[in-house]
């Protein structure tokens, strides 16, 4: 059975060098290194902006650890999930034109940049740049794993030697190819994801005797696992609603997420772009989380719940239909950890290194730190990645957190308040990120919330209070 499932995960990875080294040929082209490298000349069309947002978000934390929350807590998991169709709706209306029109005024090809240019302030630059290094870190390390853990548990590598494979693939398509190389490949990965999440589900379901034979097993085994509330009821009112900033109006603040919104060609690609990743993003999340609910009596006794989507694959499916289904997580968690490397690569190389150490530097001394940057961050994630936690999904959410308490006031104030200053901006961000910190370590789950609920409002508060304070100085 490992035979065929290897060859199918071997083929994906041939693709994705192939796609890796034609980006590289295009990049090699352009006149303009950082427009190119880190957002692809603003060049992307309606159908890949849809598949690089989908492809970005849906990540380990959805495929892996997302259907293995779903098979521990039943029904309501895959209700809360739903609160991410609207993402890229909402991400792209909200930022689309605006963002995208300001970004092209500023020149700006990083949100940092953005951030730095429209208030004027160092300080703002380092926090955001800091904040990014920080949380895009978590998240590339528990896209690490997850790849990790995946291609194990198909090969029967062992986890180190699995981490070393994903690691150099990504590495390598990443550093020759750049931003383009990211979202071609995205979008490969965003079909390979619907294609693979439609298989499974219909394979889980034939193999547990159909939904009507489901739902009796997963109610004789526990009445919760069909209900809105979760396995123990853990599942309030107040935390469901709390994830719609989460994972859903949240989003907007996410860098990976909004240099999207950067990076389309015109507003015809756009209007397409949500059409299309609106439907994607609700079908890839109510398909993957059913799979975990409904694969709990196909495959009972599951401990480690990360591994579930790989497990159900290779019970219900034949080998050589597991490889390619399985290709569908390696996808996602590609996808995403591809974005984050170049998402922190720009805030070092970009952000930092060429605005306040070397603003002089010439293309050729840019390249070379660009390469030497991106290299060094996958080395560390691979080190990084060596022990990995119990749960990727914690890590995962951990990082979206911390990125929302710091970036989603100062974006949308900067796009949408004139009158926004720096010291509103640098105060919500300080606020965020510190109080999400504090919470998120010390008082988790505040009065039934998610932890990054109270520090975005007191983020949003700071904000209007510094801002309107200091008002007379800008």
């Amino acid at each position: 059975m490992i035979e065929p499932v290897f060859l199918s995960l071997v083929l994906f990875l041939i693709l994705i060098f192939i796609v890796g080294f034609w980006s590289a040929g295009k990049l090699r082209k352009k006149s303009r290194f950082l427009q190119e490298y880190f957002l692809g000349s603003r060049e992307i069309g309606g159908f890949i902006l849809a598949m690089t947002m989908v492809a970005t978000y849906g990540s380990s934390s959805s495929f892996l650890s997302g259907a293995g929350a779903a098979y521990n807590e039943g029904l309501g998991w895959a209700l809360l999930a739903m609160t991410q169709v609207a993402t890229g709706y909402f991400v792209l209306m909200v930022l689309g034109k605006k963002f995208a029109i300001m970004a092209r005024k500023y020149d700006a090809v990083t949100l940092v940049d953005f951030l730095r240019l429209r208030y004027g302030s160092k300080a703002i630059t380092l926090i955001s740049a800091f904040s990014i290094v920080v949380f895009i870190f978590a998240a590339v390390t528990a896209q690490w794993i997850g790849g990790a853990h995946l291609i194990a548990s198909i090969t029967d590598l062992n986890y180190t030697s699995a981490l070393t494979i994903f690691a150099v693939v990504v590495i390598i398509y990443v550093i020759i190819g750049g931003f383009r190389a990211v979202v071609l490949t995205d979008s490969i990965q965003g079909v390979i994801m619907v294609g693979g999440t439609l298989v499974i589900l219909i394979g889980t379901i034939i193999a547990g005797g159909g939904v009507t034979q489901i739902m009796g097993d997963l109610t004789a085994e526990n009445p919760n696992l069909v209900t809105p509330y979760g396995a123990d009821g853990s599942l309030t009112a107040a935390y469901v609603s709390s994830f719609w900033i989460l994972v859903g109006v949240g989003v907007v603040a996410l860098p990976q997420v909004a240099v999207r919104a950067m990076s389309y060609r015109n507003s015809q690609a756009m209007h397409r772009g949500i059409i299309v990743g609106t439907a994607v993003v609700g079908f890839i999340m109510l398909g993957i989380h059913l799979v975990g609910v409904f694969a709990r009596p196909v495959l009972p006794g599951v401990e480690e719940v990360d591994q579930v989507m790989p497990l159900i694959a290779m019970e219900v499916l034949p080998a050589w239909l597991a490889g390619v289904v399985l290709a569908a997580p390696l996808a996602a968690i590609m996808s995403t950890v591809d974005s984050l490397l170049l998402l922190i690569s720009s805030a070092l190389v970009k952000d930092v290194y060429l605005n306040y150490i070397r603003p002089d530097a010439e293309e050729r001394k840019v390249k070379q730190m660009t390469y030497i940057v991106t290299s060094v961050l996958g080395v560390l994630a691979f080190a990084a990645a060596l022990t990995p936690p119990d749960l990727l999904l914690e890590l995962n959410l951990f990082a979206f957190g911390g990125l929302q308490s710091a970036f989603i006031w100062p974006l949308i104030f900067g796009l949408y308040w004139q009158h926004s200053n720096k010291y509103g901006a640098l105060s919500a961000m300080i606020v965020g990120v510190g109080s999400y910190t504090l919470i998120h370590n010390v008082w988790p789950e505040p009065f039934g919330l998610h932890s990054v609920v109270l520090p975005v409002v007191l983020s949003f508060f700071a904000f209007l209070v510094a801002n309107l304070l200091t008002l007379k100085r800008t």
